[in-house]
């Protein structure tokens, strides 16, 4: 391993499963997917059976407060310790380049570990590396007990940065790179291909790339910073909740361990924000188990100045959501009654998701409803809405262009303001490292 300390970064020791192993069974989706959707695990335990896999390593969210969620715990560490035990891993030097390619995009991505040193996860931080939502502390126990003591790391995080001139990560597109993966994805999530990354001189390359990238001046510049605005180069997109885990267990365990120690640093993937096979897409709410007239409360919190109609169909309703027509803001509502739009002339902030999040955060501690799942997709939200007694909220996307800025300016976006992604793009567990 080699570390960079000024960029936060480490060029860390991989393991992947040997040769032998069947790749499509060995990859599962980030395990924070599809949790009001039962059925997707259970294919995907079908699918795996008892072949090696990173489902075997990881607690599907899915089983949160059930009894398997206990089961679990105890078994990802046995399984973990069996595969490390029984030579099933092999360690791989050097960065890894992987391409990810679905409905005919492909994003580049860059398997690198950062620095938990220069994370805060805290509302208003000033660090190198930073979350771009809010952090819900609540989702943090279940998996801490999970990397607690585990002897592996599987990451499904993406961090995030901002390079307009493809500096970083596009070069080692026509390099000459050593192949290590190479296969389909389950379920329909499109396929992928890794690369290590021998050569000296580009490691070196990215290296070079991303230090100028954290130049204090050049950020200042490019963003319109104060002096007193600290260089934000890496950004966490998607699994900001499993960097948090890691930085929670680093501090607990740094005092004994001493600052050398791999639980310092954390597995990502890197990709740029500018990567035209890189899609913003939004986080849309559904609503279980509604008591509560949910217009007569919203009528009751924003007065004359909230409007809502029906709408004749979901075409028309995703229409309006997409147009988002000044002033105000405009959402969707699906029940098992149809179809709705929801307009707020004053919002009561920045972006539409916000002013939603704001007034269920209330509906939810009051009771109206018995608890809210966040899921990807129209056909998702759709199913799960109509369903008697749920409630959809249609959310548009977040411009992937205006994230650096805003978050440079105004501190973190609403926790689950925008997706990577739909869910079946989401990043599958392939790589490890060790951490104990």
């Amino acid at each position: 391993m080699r570390n960079y300390p000024s960029i936060g970064l480490q060029v860390a020791d991989i393991l992947l499963p040997q040769p032998d192993t069947d790749m499509t069974k060995w990859a599962v989706i980030a395990c924070d997917q599809f949790t009001s959707e039962p059925e997707y695990w259970d294919e995907v335990k079908q699918t795996v059976g008892s072949a090696p896999s990173t489902l075997h390593m990881i607690l599907p969210e899915v089983y949160l407060g059930t009894l398997e969620e206990t089961a679990r715990v105890q078994s990802t560490r046995q399984t973990m310790h069996s595969y490390l035990e029984h030579g099933l891993l092999q360690q791989q030097e050097g960065l890894i380049y992987l391409e990810r390619s679905m409905e005919g995009r492909t994003r580049r991505g860059l398997i690198i570990a950062l620095d938990l040193e220069r994370y805060d996860y805290n509302k208003g931080s000033q660090t190198m590396v930073r979350a771009t939502e809010g952090t819900i502390l609540d989702r943090l126990p279940p998996r801490i007990r999970i990397r607690e003591g585990a002897p592996l790391e599987l990451p499904h995080i993406l961090v995030l940065i901002d390079d307009p001139g493809q500096t970083v990560i596009e070069p080692l597109a026509s390099a000459r790179l050593v192949p290590l993966y190479d296969f389909d994805l389950m379920l329909g999530s499109g396929h992928v291909k890794g690369y290590r990354v021998e050569d000296c001189a580009l490691e070196q390359q990215v290296v070079s790339s991303l230090a100028a990238l954290a130049d204090p001046a050049g950020f200042q510049k490019k963003y319109g910073a104060g002096s007193d605005q600290s260089v934000l180069l890496y950004a966490v997109g998607d699994g900001n909740h499993s960097l948090a885990t890691a930085k929670a267990i680093w501090e607990k365990v740094k005092p004994k361990v001493g600052m050398g120690h791999p639980a310092r640093y954390a597995l990502v993937e890197l990709e740029n924000v500018h990567d035209q096979g890189l899609e913003f897409a939004p986080i849309h709410r559904v609503l279980f188990d509604v008591k509560a007239d949910i217009q007569s409360a919203l009528g009751g919190v924003f007065g004359k100045t909230y409007h809502y109609w029906r709408s004749a169909s979901i075409e028309e309703m995703v229409e309006a959501v997409a147009a988002q027509e000044n002033p105000g803001q405009t959402v969707g509502f699906i029940s098992a009654e149809g179809f709705g739009l929801a307009h707020f002339t004053k919002p009561s902030l920045n972006l539409p998701v916000g002013t939603v999040q704001a007034f269920l955060d209330d509906f939810l501690k009051d009771g109206r409803a018995s608890k809210i799942d966040y899921v990807h997709g129209q056909d998702v939200v759709t199913k799960l809405g109509m369903q008697p007694g749920n409630l959809g909220i249609y959310l548009p996307a977040m411009p992937k262009t205006d994230l650096f800025k805003t978050v440079i300016l105004d501190g973190a976006l609403p926790r689950k303001t925008f997706s990577m992604g739909e869910a079946k793009e989401k990043r599958f567990y392939v790589e490890c490292r060790q951490i104990t």
